[in-house]
């Protein structure tokens, strides 16, 4: 909070707030800051304060003074027009990809951050992984793996522990249909510079992860939003894409099947078979991302195991479950793409880190792996109980089944409102809008049961909610 006894007035205090945020896309390009009254009631301080603090940021090129309307977030960024033609349902994110991770990662304070897309760090420490490494880096297989860079698609050994993974979800995947990333969000990467162009329109399921909205949009592809519902996509949605002129048809499909980021929904075997009818159809290739894998049921209905990896790619990864700075993903890729997505890799990173990949298949082989999940699968499971009843008293509902990691939760107020007020208590939260390529406004927002927990968030939440719709 703002504080008489520290060494900047009030003035530089509150402009170095709103720069902060600015730079970091708390407050994105064309946001709304509050009034000059209502920032001085929020802050506890007089409007002369608040009009002194917004001629600094006007003054620093942050913000544009509009008649009659108020003050405004300008685009510190350079503007990238794209040459691609817009489409129904594209536009343009609000914020770019590293922008975007910035704001979403970005620590305010030692408190719990309900806003958080990973694990406390606490929940993944484990004894097996420093044995692991230790393992791989004593003795002559230190020189093995460092001296060389090893096989293009990733350590041998890797990808035949992970073969066998994907057996159990019956992803039928041999080791050379395997190819190791520097994490997920690398081979969701990687298919996209293989399989697309500039200006190629490519569906997504929205509310989806805003990190891949951005990342698609900084390639220039045109966004075409899928909505997302309970049993899966909407096939009607996707069908009239499909159904565009020449030029203007989906070439791939991004989609989250089991323990949908934000909402929590898994695909039904019923709608499952309908999108590969579509996908057949109308020749699109899909991208599965199950990063939440490790925290779902085996038997939860996936793609790649309807398909037999023909028409869909499986992208996975283990930063979320184990070991975030390890960055090790992977994808399991139909035989006639693996060579053009080899290819994609090798021109960016050449290989992956060996070392680590070897350290993560003895963790898989040796069962480590399973039984690190299935704690942190019961531990998750207790802390959505707790953070369940702490929202609904606090006055939310949930717009889905709690399930996962994350909840999709109704709160009744303007969630790009609440974002900034609770960011003056210490508190990230993710609004809704953060999840919509239009980032439109909202009342939903997404909550980690991980670290949602916190009684001290909800009182804190449920006062500024209350205050929110007092106004």
């Amino acid at each position: 909070m703002l504080t008489r006894t520290s060494g900047l007035s009030l003035t530089d205090q509150l402009s170095a707030r709103f720069a902060e945020r600015i730079r970091t896309r708390l407050l994105a390009p064309g946001a709304r800051l509050p009034s000059v009254r209502e920032c001085a009631k929020q802050q506890g301080v007089s409007p002369h304060t608040v009009v002194a603090a917004y001629d600094q940021l006007l003054a620093q090129g942050l913000i544009e003074a509009r008649r009659q309307r108020g003050f405004f977030v300008r685009d510190v960024a350079p503007a990238q027009a794209s040459s691609a033609p817009e489409s129904a349902g594209a536009s343009p994110v609000a914020a770019d990809a590293s922008s975007l991770i910035r704001g979403m990662f970005h620590r305010q304070s030692d408190k719990p951050q309900p806003g958080m897309g990973v694990f406390p760090p606490d929940w993944m420490e484990s004894t097996f992984m420093p044995a692991a490494v230790r393992r791989v880096t004593s003795g002559p297989m230190l020189q093995e793996l460092s001296l060389q860079y090893g096989d293009p698609a990733g350590d041998l050994a890797l990808r035949q522990s992970l073969s066998q993974k994907l057996m159990g979800i019956n992803v039928p995947a041999s080791p050379d249909q395997i190819i190791t990333t520097v994490g997920a969000t690398h081979a969701l990467d990687i298919v996209s510079r293989t399989l697309l162009r500039a200006g190629d329109p490519v569906m997504v399921e929205e509310p989806g992860w805003a990190i891949e909205f951005a990342r698609l949009e900084s390639l220039g592809m045109r966004i075409l939003p899928v909505p997302r519902r309970a049993d899966g996509p909407d096939l009607e949605v996707m069908a009239r894409y499909c159904e565009a002129g020449e030029g203007h048809r989906p070439k791939l499909f991004v989609s989250v099947s089991v323990l949908h980021n934000p909402t929590g929904y898994s695909l039904a075997p019923g709608s499952a078979h309908r999108l590969l009818q579509l996908a057949s159809q109308h020749d699109f290739h899909i991208v599965e991302d199950d990063t939440y894998s490790h925290l779902a049921p085996d038997h939860a209905t996936r793609l790649c195991a309807l398909d037999g990896l023909q028409r869909t790619i499986y992208v996975s990864g283990f930063a979320k479950i184990l070991a975030p700075n390890w960055r090790i993903g992977y994808m399991a890729a139909p035989p006639q793409l693996f060579g053009r997505l080899l290819e994609t890799k090798l021109m960016a990173t050449l290989t992956t880190p060996a070392l680590f990949e070897r350290a993560l298949a003895w963790c898989i082989d040796q069962g480590q792996l399973r039984r690190h999940c299935e704690r942190i699968r019961a531990r998750l499971d207790a802390a959505r109980g707790r953070t369940v009843k702490l929202a609904l008293a606090a006055g939310c509902s949930f717009a889905s089944e709690p399930a996962g990691l994350f909840g999709w939760v109704e709160t009744g107020v303007d969630t790009d409102a609440m974002t900034q007020r609770m960011l003056d208590e210490g508190f990230l939260i993710a609004p809704g809008s953060l999840f919509h390529a239009r980032r439109p406004p909202s009342t939903l927002m997404r909550v980690n049961f991980a670290t949602g927990q916190d009684a001290a968030f909800w009182k804190t939440f449920a006062r500024v909610r209350g205050e929110l719709l007092a106004r």
